[in-house]
């Protein structure tokens, strides 16, 4: 049998060693090609690498081991195509058929006894369901289906909430944890036992674990950020109606032209995009002794997954729709779900956007996203009182933060930035026409 070697693959040129976080076979199994493997962490992405053809997995180096790039983690033993059929799953398999079973002879059955009025006659299970939700598992990613299989799900008792009612990687792991919380035992009713037992007697335990590359790398770049710049943040807030009217108005064309909806952050990007080309210091960033202008928008979109915070970058913001930015936008967390992001996506940034509103956040003091100058955050729409011609309405309002370099940029030249932005979103149309 042909033996292929398991290579730790390039990430990038920056990037000289990884963490191999897990293993999704036991060492002896067999794989199917292109199958997830392990799950690859570096300093800066994670990503799940997979089988280059089918046959039997043996394991050279354990999970929870750091490599360098280019080094062997295991082998494939290639099987033939005689014997491929072991390295695919039982429900994939195609069964032989059984030779029909003889008939029993038919025995007269006595009369059934009359049951009870509220006792119902007993019924046969049907074992057609389970089968009918393993057919839908060929369209999901192959991080949904690992899970899938290695728990005995029935996917038809979870409720996908990707595009188009897609399952994600999130929804089952969301549905695992649901189903497997142990339930809380209820307290023993005696009199004779204190109410608080002694402090001695609480055994109070910890867990210690090592921080994931990613998660170093977060804290390293937040701390430079807040040692090495004088950040400084300034607020305002904005009236969320004309954008939510234009939404309501315009969701369910939107939806069925470019399949993505219509979200707030392409509003938002547009806005930025408007506001940097009008006070291009935030768009620049320190070099030494010199300032750099860039003469395009690369705008980083910050997106919390499992494993910690990522910023990919969308290229040259400026000249794409709407429509092409939520799709990116989009395509963007479908990738980040499925280990899928690349390096390449997460560089050369110039200003970044990050939305604390969807995690509940009314106001906070975004940190930059060094070597970039500014950092823009968003916040939970709130209906708030506010005073429009001299009558007190209610309006729906979002508290906005620039967080910026105050070694490049001016207060003046801050504060000049969020108002263009709220002009932006509070006239939508000024975005349409680029004025």
């Amino acid at each position: 049998m042909a033996i292929i070697e398991i290579k730790v693959p390039s990430v990038g040129e920056s990037v000289t060693e990884a963490l191999l976080a897990q293993w999704f076979r036991k060492d002896g199994d067999s794989v199917r090609k292109d199958e997830a493997l392990f799950v690859l962490e570096t300093d800066k992405v994670t990503l799940e690498v997979t089988a280059e053809a089918s046959g039997v997995l043996h394991i050279l180096v354990p999970a929870g081991t750091t490599i360098t790039i280019g080094a062997v983690v295991g082998t494939i033993d290639t099987i033939s195509a005689a014997a491929a059929e072991i390295a695919q799953p039982a429900a994939e398999r195609k069964r032989p058929p059984r030779a029909p079973e003889p008939k029993p002879p038919v025995v007269e059955k006595p009369a059934a006894r009359p049951q009870p009025p509220d006792t119902a006659p007993p019924t046969e299970k049907t074992p057609s369901a389970r089968p009918a939700a393993r057919m839908d598992l060929e369209g999901l990613p192959p991080s949904v289906r690992r899970l899938v299989g290695e728990h005995r799900l029935d996917i038809s008792q979870i409720q996908g909430t990707g595009p188009g009612g897609r399952i994600t990687k999130g929804d089952v792991l969301l549905f695992i944890e649901k189903t497997t919380q142990p339930p809380v035992p209820a307290p023993a009713a005696s009199a004779a036992a204190p109410v608080c037992p002694p402090c001695e007697s609480i055994k109070e335990e910890i867990t210690r674990k090592p921080m994931t590359p990613i998660r170093r790398r977060i804290a390293e770049r937040l701390l430079r950020a807040r040692q090495n710049t004088a950040m400084l943040t300034t607020f305002n807030d904005i009236d969320m109606s004309a954008v939510m009217a234009l939404r309501q108005r315009y969701k369910e064309a939107f939806q069925s032209k470019y399949g993505v909806s219509l979200g707030f952050m392409s509003f938002f990007i547009k806005a930025s995009v408007e506001a940097l080309k009008a006070i291009p210091e935030i768009n620049a960033y320190i070099d030494g002794t010199d300032i750099v202008y860039p003469h395009y928008y690369h705008i980083g979109v910050a997106v919390g997954s499992e494993r910690g915070l990522v910023v990919p970058v969308i290229r040259h913001a400026d000249q794409l729709s709407f429509a092409q930015l939520e799709q990116a936008i989009n395509e963007f967390v479908a990738r980040i779900k499925d280990n899928r992001l690349t390096l390449a996506d997460l560089e050369g940034g110039t200003f970044t956007i990050t939305n604390g509103g969807v995690f509940g956040s009314l106001l906070s003091t975004p940190i930059l996203n060094t070597p970039q100058s500014g950092i823009l955050g968003m916040h939970r729409v709130d209906k708030r009182p506010v005073a429009l011609n001299d009558q007190v309405v209610i309006h729906p309002m979002m508290y906005v933060a620039l967080s910026y370099d105050h070694r490049i940029v001016d207060g003046r030249e801050a504060v000049t930035f969020l108002k263009h932005i709220k002009e932006c979103i509070e006239n939508p149309e000024r975005i349409m026409m680029e004025i």
